[in-house]
């Protein structure tokens, strides 16, 4: 990626992560973290793992990408020739890079999406060519959202398991598997057709964006139905591949849960590792659902405060969750930040 382009993102991401910190009080902060102690090590070193699995996911995606191109008997012309470059050079450090850096931008850029997922694409089109680029980028995106669909679906089943359901929380679990069943349904038809195509014309009917919207598809309609076609591909042709970056995101889904379990248990709360899946769901899903805010800045606190004091603990229990976790997102995305300057 030219270093012009590295900047410019890096330089819109630092402003919209220092104006994100000034929302804190600082003073709550510190005592927060003089609670936790060492606790929050552990926490931010679980998050260094669990970027591993998002990686994994990418990795796999890119050599199934590679081992499928390599496997065609349809001999490709010149332009097929360039964009059909070796994964090989790509290392999982250098992967590892991009894929934290991507979800800072997207953690500080209003709307989600906006920033992490061009960044990736231009740090991995000079190793692999800008549709393979695109491709992999939006297959590890759309699994990445397709898990999370999977984890809130997963997620109604162990709550009506193991809570009392009254009839208002029936409404509540049925319209939210209604909604995840829904989103599956969406994205196993990207999977088989693809999205690039369906995303850029949805964006031909949005006001504003539909005034380049529209020239980009006409212009480069060849290349997004090549990328189509890859990512029908990886459904299609390789279903472990695709099974397995599903598990791999599922997991990374409910392991993050152990960070609420290591933050309630510095309050020496009783609680246990299946009622903070719970928490996570709930407050992942309204989260989500106001993607539009950078760092989702209160719908997460709001998640927080309803669902742990859902489950019969106390609200500064849920206050300090939420300041923590925070902490923890604004520290991971100052990283992924600077590591964009960082060459590997």
């Amino acid at each position: 990626m030219k270093s012009s382009y590295q900047n410019a993102f890096f330089i819109v991401g630092l402003l919209l992560l220092c104006g994100m910190a000034t929302q804190l009080d600082w003073h709550e902060v510190w005592t927060g973290i003089q609670h936790a102690g060492y606790w929050c090590i552990a926490i931010l070193l679980l998050w260094g793992i669990l970027y591993c699995f998002n990686t994994a996911t990418w990795y796999l995606i890119i050599r199934s990408q590679e081992a499928s191109a390599n496997g065609s008997d349809k001999a490709p012309d010149a332009a097929a020739k360039q964009e059909q470059t070796t994964g090989i050079g790509i290392r999982l450090p250098f992967l590892y890079k991009v894929t934290v850096s991507g979800f800072a931008l997207n953690y500080a850029t209003p709307g989600g999406l906006m920033g992490g997922e061009p960044y990736k694409i231009m740090e991995l089109t000079p190793l692999i060519g800008v549709e393979r680029a695109t491709s992999s980028v939006l297959l590890h995106t759309m699994t990445h959202i397709f898990s999370h669909f999977w984890f809130w679906l997963v997620s109604v089943g162990l709550f009506i398991a193991t809570k009392p359901v009254d009839i208002p929380m029936a409404m509540v679990l049925a319209l939210t598997s209604v909604f995840c069943l829904l989103g599956i349904w969406f994205f196993m038809t990207g999977y088989q057709h693809g999205l690039a195509n369906k995303l850029f014309s949805l964006g031909s009917h949005i006001p504003i964006v539909k005034r380049w919207a529209r020239p980009f598809i006409d212009k480069h309609k060849q290349q997004l139905d090549n990328i189509d076609r890859q990512i029908a591909a990886l459904h299609a042709q390789n279903r472990r591949t695709f099974i397995a970056g599903v598990l791999l995101e599922l997991s990374c889904r409910i392991l993050s849960a152990l960070e609420i379990l290591l933050i309630l248990l510095v309050l020496s709360v009783e609680v246990n590792f299946l009622d903070c899946i719970l928490i996570l769901a709930f407050t992942s899903l309204l989260a989500n659902l106001l993607f539009f805010m950078p760092l989702q800045l209160g719908g997460r606190e709001g998640g927080f405060l309803l669902s742990i004091t859902g489950l019969g603990i106390t609200t500064s229990a849920a206050i300090f969750v939420a300041l923590i976790v925070r902490l923890r997102e604004l520290f991971w995305t100052a990283l992924g930040l600077l590591l964009i300057k960082v060459k590997i």
